[in-house]
């Protein structure tokens, strides 16, 4: 772990998400909207995999919190070329789970490996479909805004292509045109 200066310095070839870096400089700076952001990426794969290992939703909970609470004091620490931030938080989500349940001593040490056989392989799942959602995000966001609105409102909010049409009051064949491109760009950008 290093420095806010080494976080900005490392950022362009890092193999951490640029807006996971840009996320954790301005944590380092004080931004609580920066923990904010980075709990919305990133609190559900944490607690998910912090309930996998302990078994209880009450203790999960405590333990997310205490992750993104290190998180805040250390995050100018935070060196993104060792790895990539959801990787460190489920690393870490994982081990601070295991030294709970290893201090509550209530299992037997073989059900407690067999659980850590069994996190791995969830771990590795969770992970795969972080970075992928990551991707996704990155990809919209490369999308032009009027493409990303039709898309939004055909995907999200269910509505055809007539309502986007009135809802808009763009022409049919416009929406149409762009939730074709926006399929499309999605398409080349998510599976090159």
């Amino acid at each position: 772990m290093e420095n806010s200066e080494t976080v900005q310095s490392r950022s362009a070839n890092s193999p951490m998400d640029n807006g996971d870096v840009a996320l954790m400089r301005r944590m380092a700076e004080g931004d609580e909207t920066a923990l904010a952001a980075v709990y919305d990426r990133y609190g559900g794969l944490v607690y998910s995999v912090a309930v996998r290992v302990l078994g209880n939703a009450e203790l999960a909970e405590e333990v997310s919190q205490d992750i993104f609470y290190q998180l805040w004091r250390t995050a100018s620490a935070f060196n993104p070329s060792r790895g990539s931030l959801g990787g460190w938080l489920l690393v870490c989500a994982r081990n601070r789970a295991i030294s709970r349940l290893r201090g509550r001593a209530a299992e037997p040490a073989a059900e407690l490996r067999e659980r850590e056989v069994v996190l791995n392989v969830n771990l590795e799942n969770d992970l795969a479909q972080a970075q992928q959602i990551s991707r996704v995000r990155a990809a919209l966001e490369r999308l032009q805004p009027a493409q990303r609105q039709a898309l939004e409102l055909a995907y999200f909010e269910g509505l055809t292509h007539t309502e986007i049409a009135r809802r808009t009051g763009e022409p049919l064949g416009t929406v149409k045109t762009r939730l074709r491109a926006a399929v499309e760009f999605l398409k080349k950008a998510l599976n090159p």
